[in-house]
């Protein structure tokens, strides 16, 4: 029998807050809370990196620095040139108590209202095999509901655009790492509850930089699309044929694409050659 996960205590001052922040997920590296900024009616997103007791102390408090840094970097150079995605608000990369106190390192960043692209698509494809399914959609439907998923393609796709252009690549470009911003109060009910295909509106924002770094190279753009098109692939069966769109979005986003489109065929052929020798 497996006991409770039970994540490590959190730094203060997070640990004396009240309501107390929420664990919306955890991952190998860090934890993710809802809790509020200074200003107790301002939610906020509080990336926690524990410190790992597997790791030599000083390895260990150099890595969580670094990473932390550097996720902060990207975040604020991608905000001062416009790009959509969460604003910092505070950090701590010391760590808290010093040398002999808790060693992790903590993100404050702006809090996004609306639903991850993957639930955005899941719920969409969902309703479309459903309705596949007892028939009740004409050709002219179903090339409308097409016809969303293509407009949503796009807009990722131009929002990638700006953060390469902006001189950043994400690391881990997947549809959990895409948001919808929606309108303040649009969000009555819990996004994957409300009835029928679901809203494919709002602003496109991208989150989790805790894998990204400072690249122009085309190589590094390519890897990026290639990752999030095979993160298509093989959790959206349905929209994967509407990628190219994204592709469109990307190009009409970013006068220098076109190299990094050509670049993105030799990264899907080196994908292919991997594939097929296992």
């Amino acid at each position: 029998m497996t006991s409770e996960y039970k994540p490590p205590p959190l730094p203060s001052p997070f640990n004396n807050t009240l309501p107390p922040p929420t664990l919306l997920a955890q991952g190998a590296e860090a934890h993710l809370y809802k809790t509020t900024s200074l200003n107790p009616s301002i939610p906020a997103a509080l990336k926690i990196r524990p410190s790992k007791p597997y790791r030599h102390p000083i390895l260990d408090k150099k890595l969580t620095r670094s990473r932390i840094i550097q996720e902060a970097r990207c975040l604020a150079k991608l905000v001062r040139e416009g790009v959509r995605v969460p604003a910092v608000l505070a950090m701590d990369w010391e760590g808290q108590g010093g040398e002999s106190g808790w060693g992790g390192a903590w993100l404050m960043m702006e809090w996004i209202e609306g639903p991850v692209v993957r639930v955005v698509l899941e719920k969409w494809e969902a309703w479309m095999r459903a309705q596949e399914k007892i028939g009740s959609l004409d050709a002219g439907q179903i090339e409308a509901q097409q016809g969303r998923v293509k407009d949503l393609f796009r807009r990722i796709g131009g929002t990638i655009a700006s953060l390469h252009k902006a001189g950043v690549v994400h690391g881990d470009l997947t549809t959990s790492n895409l948001m919808l911003r929606v309108g303040e109060g649009s969000e009555s009910v819990p996004y994957e509850d409300t009835a029928g295909p679901g809203s494919m509106e709002g602003e496109i924002v991208i989150i989790d930089f805790g894998l990204a770094g400072q690249s122009i190279q085309d190589e590094d753009r390519a890897v990026d699309l290639y990752v999030l098109e095979r993160a298509i692939g093989s959790t959206h069966p349905l929209s994967e044929p509407f990628f190219e769109e994204l592709l469109v979005g990307y190009k009409h986003g970013n006068k220098a694409a076109v190299s990094t489109l050509r670049r993105l065929e030799d990264v899907r052929m080196r994908g292919r050659k991997r594939s097929m020798l296992g």
